[in-house]
């Protein structure tokens, strides 16, 4: 089937017709990701900088590029100007270096906070208590050019759908939880990232509001 076709088939799965659509087209080509654009797709997750850099300027100038991956601090700067979404923001670090370079190019840059949910240490992100540390602390109140939209979070790579529904209904759980506390004018927690090309229907039923799907649209990866 084309790019085209499989876009068909993967909408019409959909649980919520709102959940956005980030089409991931790391290691694909531009010619791959224009013919998704050509069938209405906007939105593209890329999770390598220096790939993401190649591609912005040979595509068109209203897609939103969406950064899924781990993000060092040292490659923010590349990303800065164009950037439409940082879904992986795993540290404070990086947080403030987000926001160091946010203000350089002039911009406030959209991010979500990756929250650890899954039972394997190979996954990156915060845990509960040091979320809710630093919101006690104030810390996110200096950071005047990032704004927290939302969550981001990434099931166990297994089989046993109980689990990862386990996990992203848990998420869901503590986005509603931090939106009852006081949060600061930077904070505006809407968006839950949830969900791949293997549980996004699992993750549209427990609440997520854009899901990262990209074999099932582009085939599989070759990463030689």
């Amino acid at each position: 089937m084309s790019i085209k076709e499989n876009l068909s088939d993967l909408k019409s799965q959909f649980k919520k017709r709102d959940c956005l659509l980030v089409a991931v087209s790391k290691t694909k080509p531009v010619s791959d990701i224009q013919e998704a654009y050509d069938a209405g797709i906007r939105d593209f997750g890329e999770n390598k900088v220096q790939e993401l850099v190649d591609k912005h300027p040979q595509l068109p100038d209203d897609i939103q590029w969406h950064m899924i991956g781990h993000l060092q601090r040292n490659k923010v700067k590349y990303i800065a100007p164009f950037i439409h979404l940082i879904h992986g923001v795993d540290t404070f670090k990086l947080l403030k270096e987000i926001n160091k370079q946010a203000k350089k190019a002039e911009r406030t840059i959209p991010c979500l906070l990756q929250v650890h949910i899954a039972k394997e240490e190979t996954k990156f992100g915060f845990n509960e208590e040091e979320i809710l540390e630093l919101l006690e602390e104030g810390a996110f109140v200096e950071l005047e050019n990032v704004r927290i939209i939302g969550l981001m979070g990434m099931a166990t790579n297994t089989n046993d759908e109980n689990q990862v529904r386990s996990e992203f209904a848990w998420l869901k759980g503590f986005l509603d939880q931090l939106n009852t506390k006081n949060l600061p004018n930077n904070f505006a927690l809407k968006e839950l990232s949830m969900g791949m090309s293997g549980d996004f229907l699992i993750a549209q039923e427990e609440g997520s509001t854009m899901v990262r799907v990209g074999s099932a649209i582009f085939g599989k990866r070759n990463y030689l």
